[in-house]
């Protein structure tokens, strides 16, 4: 992973804030500008991760997917996001050629997937349930805040202490709309 990391590991302090009404007006201006500088290579622009589940605790950080036709061709996309001010933190060719970018303030991480991609679907089914479905809700809220009083040497360590809990509730979404046998 380190690899994927550009810039390396940074230890950052995990915090869990209570849900903020204000987060769906930040997607959506962060969804304007990527709209702009990307036109039509954004095929999809969804809100994702915890900001999105409204009355969800999570870190104050603004989580978009964003469906391209190829997001290995970096130079389809990569110039506008740069010139728009994100910063390229993410480049994973080995995982669904997923890219993320974040902003200076480092409130905003756009995630980058083509067209098709199995996780794109699994990160709306996640949002999706958590909506929903109430005991999943705050079964992810206490996971998060539990582990969230850890010290972790950085954020992808605390999201793979997550995994289990997060697999577990999107196979439920999953079944529940018949996707999964």
């Amino acid at each position: 992973m380190d690899e994927a990391l550009i810039g390396g590991i940074e230890k950052r302090k995990i915090v869990i804030v209570d849900y903020d009404p204000r987060w769906p007006a930040q997607f959506q201006m962060h969804a304007e500008i990527l709209s702009r500088v990307l036109g039509r290579k954004a095929l999809t622009i969804e809100h994702v991760g915890s900001t999105s589940v409204s009355e969800l605790a999570a870190k104050p950080i603004i989580d978009i997917d964003v469906l391209v036709d190829d997001s290995s061709d970096e130079a389809a996309y990569l110039p506008a996001l740069v010139q728009a001010g994100y910063v390229l933190r993410v480049r994973e060719p080995d995982w669904h050629e997923h890219r993320m970018f974040r902003t200076p303030e480092l409130d905003v991480h756009v995630h980058i997937f083509s067209q098709g991609c199995v996780e794109f679907a699994r990160h709306l089914a996640f949002r999706d349930r958590l909506r929903a479905c109430k005991k999943d809700r705050l079964l992810y809220e206490s996971v998060k805040r539990k582990l969230a009083r850890e010290d972790w040497p950085d954020m992808n360590a605390y999201a793979r202490a997550k995994t289990e809990v997060v697999e577990q509730i999107i196979a439920r979404a999953l079944r529940e709309v018949g996707n999964v046998a």
